[in-house]
């Protein structure tokens, strides 16, 4: 069965992106597209799915070159060193957003107007206080 090709307007509008988003991942050997006779880029289903993967990797915080990776097909032994990394920054991420979102349910129902001034979330940060722990948050 023939994909569906599709220009590079009709790929990069299903994805809400900019043109030139495509050209630079083209650019840098995340995409491949065909190239009709008057070499205008067609994107195929097999490509929309790439485009899907490229997405979703860059929302959970992967860099281009670490997607390069997990898409490529030469990169078995390093695929999975860098993937396994990843886990290990998004476990960590998850961490500091459960915290965040802890501290941010308790300052909605805390009566303390001022989250500073209670002394329940003065507790949880009392070892960072105290210089006891550091909190390793990217800001």
């Amino acid at each position: 069965m023939k994909s569906n090709l599709r220009s590079i307007g009709e790929t990069a509008t299903r994805f809400g992106l900019d043109t030139h988003v495509l050209r630079h991942w083209e650019s840098v050997g995340l995409l491949q597209p065909e190239r009709d006779s008057a070499d205008r880029r067609l994107y195929s289903d097999d490509d929309l799915v790439r485009i899907a993967v490229i997405l979703r990797s860059k929302a959970a915080g992967m860099s281009l070159d670490q997607i390069a990776v997990l898409v490529g097909d030469d990169h078995g032994p390093k695929r999975h060193k860098v993937l396994q990394e990843h886990i290990t920054d998004l476990d960590r991420r998850m961490k500091d957003m459960e915290r965040s979102r802890e501290m941010a349910v308790h300052a909605f129902e805390c009566k303390a107007h001022d989250i500073t001034a209670c002394p329940h979330f003065r507790e949880t940060v009392q070892d960072v206080l105290d210089g006891n722990r550091n909190w390793s948050i990217e800001i």
